[in-house]
């Protein structure tokens, strides 16, 4: 009996100290992941068919009892930027979006393909969002003169597509950040991006 109580305590020492590691290995802002299907329809058998894929993933940063995240006046998005030019539209890596064909965004054409995705919000109430050919960093210290670590070393000249996106004050304060489609019907709908009391949108539908 003694044998077996000692095996017992082991096991859940063992099972504490994974459950530990794992808290320390998990990073403060999760990985999130959002994607839309449009641009199809149904068949006869109710199948969906002819759909166009588009893809986004972000890091989520988490609140944690901060308020007013944005800052306000001339400080609105520095703390957001964190030193960088602009804001990488979440945490970590950089955000990456994704669409199988081309897309209108706030009536500016992206074609389809694989992007960075960044934000200036040097204006409160417009943010500028914009597509480029940067590539994303895997960890801080790769050594890839082509790609980024969020929006570190960020510079103009892969930029692709520019657009204006309307930002809102919410009566709520979203903890983690959201980036989402709202209102999607056969040709497109919106994109979202919500965190804190803030939701930046702007018209996103399949180019003719």
């Amino acid at each position: 009996m003694r044998s077996m109580r000692l095996v017992g305590i082991t096991v859940a020492a063992l099972v504490v100290m994974g459950s530990v590691l794992e808290a320390q290995d998990r990073p403060a802002s999760p990985r999130g992941f959002t994607a839309t299907q449009f641009g199809g329809s149904y068949d006869a058998e109710g199948a969906y068919q002819g759909g166009h894929w588009i893809d986004i993933r972000y890091g989520r940063p988490i609140l944690r009892g901060r308020q007013g995240i944005f800052g306000e006046g001339a400080e609105y998005g520095q703390q957001l930027y964190a030193g960088a030019p602009l804001w990488r539209v979440g945490a970590d890596q950089t955000t990456t979006f994704t669409t199988e064909a081309d897309v209108l965004i706030g009536g500016q054409r992206l074609a389809a393909g694989e992007y960075s995705m960044f934000a200036d919000l040097s204006n409160p109430t417009a943010w500028t969002l914009i597509f480029t050919t940067w590539q994303g960093k895997e960890t801080f210290r790769e050594d890839n003169p082509n790609a980024l670590w969020g929006a570190y070393g960020y510079t103009d000249e892969k930029d692709v597509m520019r657009t204006t996106m309307t930002v809102d004050e919410t009566p709520r304060s979203a903890d983690n950040l959201w980036i989402g489609f709202t209102d999607m019907a056969g040709q497109g709908g919106t994109l979202n991006i919500i965190w804190d009391n803030q939701r930046a949108h702007v018209p996103i539908e399949l180019a003719n």
